[in-house]
């Protein structure tokens, strides 16, 4: 990233930190009667939208309040942003020993329009994730996108457009990169040699859940639930269980929305995207593989079972989960590199490296193998911290969310890249077309293009009328 681009990152939340200083609200005019967001920034300090503010979000949102300050929320579920906002969750502006609230906006738009918010961080289901983030670009925001970044191929190459053209800060949340004593160790101990010649690569990334026919329900009244669809296509709500004003913060065992979105092809693509977007990511990056026109080039089902039958590669039941509940996908590098991506196997969870002179395993629990047992815990010799701040694109090493801060002030690629994370996530999207076709599929990395008709059909979807990614 060029000097010139730091700078004026750098002067422009310099100058928006002056400028708001002495006012008491941020463009009252956008939030029409909703609350207003503050304007008691401290100078320098990042001032943040949170668009979606599930489960997921709100550890996020509180820890992002102590290095910046969280001034709006927004979510389609209105009992999202009470939850966000309540006493225990700690998140907005950090004053001392007081805590600024941010503003409850219904339409994420609205804080795309603020002048005044420098970056947003997205956590909404994942069919909404770069609809979202090519407008905060387009609208002049850095952007924290929760992964998996995108739903379909297409959706990268717009993802990866709008970023080349707009040139800001763009972090995605695979927190796994920066975990350096397991993944970032791992990654630079294959990259180093440790292994020799990789010949092949295990990723355990478990299977999707099956449930019973959902049967229809009562929209809960705080889901907006046509706007949580999206781009998707209308369809019924369905829950065994629906919120009930008793229990307004009861999530229904089984349904489409919420945290179940990821067992639905519509809006997901099962454990691919969900354990995928971490552990395929790691791998390819550990290989070298993650880079334009790099990945591999087929992929074989060797074993797959979905929860409903599919024809053509659609489910044909809409009211039960559809994603892969078990598979092995060989995936074939043109180096030779095998790699399988598998619900299940003898290790667990995490990723196998078999290389010429031994294997490693890693997970969040552990980094493990016999070359590693050799070494008696000391990797000096593989890894100093030159490697690691390498890894970082040249920045010193911090946690997952203050690496996003310092590359909205300093410039410079996030650990978890856009561009990266848009080739992890074309493997698997490929390895769930695979699975949903259960049959071979040729892929060149260069055209990002399959072999033929009925796979290439899968690499974009068609989205409703009104819920379009802008292209750029």
């Amino acid at each position: 990233m060029k000097n010139q681009n730091k700078t004026t990152r750098r002067n422009f939340i310099k100058h928006t930190a002056a400028t708001t200083a002495t006012v008491t609200t941020i463009s009252p005019y956008i939030f029409s009667s909703e609350q207003p967001v503050r304007a008691e920034a401290i100078s320098d300090r990042i001032r943040m939208g949170f668009i979606g503010v599930g489960s997921i979000a709100r550890p996020n949102a509180s820890g992002y309040s102590r290095i910046a300050d969280v001034v709006a929320v927004s979510d389609v579920d209105t009992s999202h942003m009470e939850e966000a906002l309540a006493p225990h969750e700690k998140i907005g502006s950090i004053r001392g020993d007081k805590i600024i609230q941010p503003a409850m906006i219904k339409d994420y738009r609205k804080i795309l329009d603020c002048k005044d918010i420098d970056a947003v961080y997205i956590a909404t289901p994942d069919h909404w994730h770069v609809k979202i983030a090519v407008e905060a670009l387009q609208a002049g925001k850095h952007v924290f996108c929760q992964k998996p970044l995108t739903l379909t191929i297409e959706e990268g190459q717009l993802i990866r457009a709008a970023c080349k053209k707009y040139n800001l800060a763009f972090q995605v949340g695979t927190q796994q990169r920066t975990d350096i004593k397991r993944f970032l160790h791992a990654v630079i101990l294959v990259q180093k040699g440790l292994l020799g010649k990789i010949k092949s690569i295990l990723c355990h990334i478990d299977g999707s859940p099956s449930c019973t026919p959902i049967p229809k329900a009562a929209t809960p009244e705080t889901l907006d639930f046509e706007k949580w669809l999206g781009q998707a296509p209308l369809v019924d709500y369905i829950a065994t269980e629906n919120k009930t004003q008793e229990r307004k913060n009861f999530w229904p065992r089984n349904s489409r929305t919420h945290y179940e979105f990821r067992w639905w092809y519509e809006y997901s693509g099962g454990k691919f995207t969900d354990w995928g977007a971490h552990h395929i990511d790691i791998a390819l990056w550990a290989i070298n593989q993650n880079g334009p026109g790099q990945g591999p080039i087929n992929f074989k089902p060797i074993a797959v079972e979905h929860p409903v039958p599919l024809k053509n590669g659609y489910p044909t039941i809409n009211n039960q989960y559809n994603t892969a509940t078990k598979f092995d996908i060989e995936c074939n590098f043109e180096n030779g590199i095998v790699m399988n991506i598998v619900s299940h196997s003898q290790v667990g969870n995490g990723i196998l490296f078999t290389g010429e002179k031994g294997r490693i395993h890693v997970s969040r629990g552990h980094l493990n193998g016999k070359p590693i047992e050799e070494l008696k815990g000391d990797l000096t010799k593989y890894i100093n911290d030159d490697d690691i701040v390498k890894a970082y694109n040249g920045q010193k090493p911090e946690e997952h969310k203050q690496n996003f801060i310092t590359c909205i002030k300093t410039g410079g690629l996030p650990i978890s890249d856009a561009f990266t994370h848009v080739q992890a996530m074309n493997v698997c999207h490929l390895a769930a077309i695979t699975a949903r076709l259960n049959r071979e599929i040729k892929w060149d990395p260069k055209t990002e293009k399959t072999s033929d008709e009925q796979s290439q059909n899968f690499i974009a979807r068609e989205r409703r009328k009104g819920y379009e990614i802008p292209v750029v």
